[in-house]
């Protein structure tokens, strides 16, 4: 790779501003997560009404999300070395061909259950990367558009709510109309205009490799063999390979205290969301009789309240304190879903109840968003992200899996009192942690410059990558 496609190529020149960056990373992200979120309906509920089993529906759910964490761990310095542009629209493609053979082999009876295990995986091993690909861009469209960080990551936020509420409310209108199979063909379409976006849309020489900054020299091609193998920067006169750049990233993450804690947190509040999207407010809705339009209609109440959430941070949370923020949104965003599916009361007091926690979700990643790239050289977001997001979804497979299999032994209803209750344990002991004290400490301290850890022996680094939480 030439010496172009390092950090000073994507650095903006003195005086210019450009939000076009910006625009099309969330518009490729807009339409590629909405399509997940119907997804996210759509699948579950054919699983569902196909085989009768909660189980089936989790373990459906475990072969997704398995490999989107595995692979995103894994390809942080190959996205850092290709760079994010070249990764997000190739796996963006892959994911929207895996994602239109389902319906279509479906619709000519040749999709056996193995066979739909193999396509979803396929969909969710092409996800990881190309969602990681997106998150690493943002940084980059705030740095040429002169955003503030947590007002960047509010509207990376406002984007994702957007897809959580539009999403639902397709998902379920599409089911009870045609089809869970409508629904998928929607996130095979999806995929393909995200990919298409980022291809062709972004502003020329923007998401280049940034593996090696400005003060390390000159990086090289990759010479073939694969990620492991291809992958390489320069130190020097010496060759920097994958799996180099991968302990780099690794020793990054390991420096910081802060969000060691909240990955470990996020990590178990995630795992907890999973559950309950994926199995529990499936068999809720069946259990009552609302079926996918209960699902559409409250997730789709969460999701403008989220809209609302998030909106707000992007204009204001640059201003407000981080912590109290922070653990108030949680607080919000949490047990309150849990519980009150867990008792007998009217629709409009659900609905109620999801709007308050939308709306305190809100909050979340745009500060987990700021802290993170405020905390990681630019040079190192692509593995640090993918290490970091990784360890904190690393329960996400496994939380439709223990879901279905804990509702088929002890039934709905203390499942979802003890994942409320684990919920609440969860944010109220990790909220005694001195650490959250460090998450205001850095603020506005963009690390774009920061030297390269490969050309500094034995130094400990600071700062994971901020997870995706509520």
């Amino acid at each position: 790779m030439s010496a172009d496609a390092t950090i000073p190529a994507r650095v903006p020149a003195p005086g210019s501003r450009s939000l076009r960056p910006l625009v099309g990373v969330l518009t490729a992200m807009a339409v590629s997560l909405t399509g997940t979120r119907v997804s996210a309906i759509a699948l579950p509920w054919f699983v569902l009404a196909t085989t009768g089993s909660a189980t089936m529906t989790g373990v459906v759910a475990f072969v997704e999300l398995a490999p989107y964490v595995l692979v995103k761990a894994f390809t942080g310095p190959v996205v850092d070395r290709l760079g994010p542009r070249v990764v997000s629209w190739t796996t963006d493609a892959v994911s929207a061909v895996a994602a239109g053979l389902v319906p279509l082999l479906h619709a000519f009876g040749l999709l056996p259950f193995w066979l739909l295990l193999v396509m979803v995986a396929m969909i969710g091993a092409a996800r990881g990367p190309g969602d990681l690909a997106k998150e690493v861009m943002v940084a980059e469209a705030a740095d040429r558009g002169r955003i503030p960080m947590e007002r960047a990551t509010g509207l990376s936020g406002v984007t994702e709510r957007l897809a959580t509420t539009i999403g639902p409310a397709v998902g379920g209108g599409l089911i009870a109309l045609l089809g869970p199979m409508a629904g998928l063909t929607v996130n095979a379409v999806a995929f393909a205009l995200g990919s298409l976006v980022i291809a062709v849309a972004l502003p020329r020489g923007m998401g280049r490799s940034a593996a090696v900054p400005e003060a390390s020299g000159p990086t090289t091609a990759p010479t073939g063999g694969g990620a492991a193998a291809g992958v390489a920067a320069v130190d020097g006169d010496r060759p920097v390979g994958y799996w180099r750049m991968f302990r780099e990233g690794f020793a990054f993450l390991r420096g910081e205290p802060l969000l060691l804690t909240v990955i470990v947190t996020v990590a178990v509040t995630n795992l907890l969301d999973a559950a309950f999207l994926t199995v529990l407010v499936p068999v809720w809705a069946r259990e009552t009789g609302g079926g996918p339009a209960a699902i559409g209609l409250t997730g789709s109440a969460w999701g403008i309240a989220a809209v609302a959430g998030s909106l707000i941070a992007a204009a204001v949370a640059h201003r407000l304190p981080r912590r109290t923020v922070f653990f108030v949104g949680f607080l919000l965003v949490g047990a309150p879903r849990f519980l009150v599916l867990a008792m007998d009361v009217p629709m409009g007091l659900v609905v109620a109840v999801f709007v308050a926690s939308g709306f305190g979700g809100g909050f979340l990643n745009p500060i987990l968003g700021a802290v993170q790239f405020e905390r990681v050289p630019r040079h190192l977001l692509g593995r640090v992200n993918a290490l970091g997001d990784s360890l904190a979804w690393a329960g996400i497979p496994l939380g439709g899996l223990l879901a279905g299999a804990a509702v088929s032994m002890a039934g709905l209803i203390p499942v979802l009192l003890a994942c409320g209750g684990l919920y609440i344990a969860t944010t109220a002991l990790s909220g005694l942690r001195p650490e959250w004290r460090e998450m205001d400490r850095k603020r506005g301290r963009a690390q774009a410059a920061a030297p390269d850890a490969s050309s500094i022996p034995d130094q400990k680094v600071p700062g994971p990558t901020a997870p995706v939480a509520g």
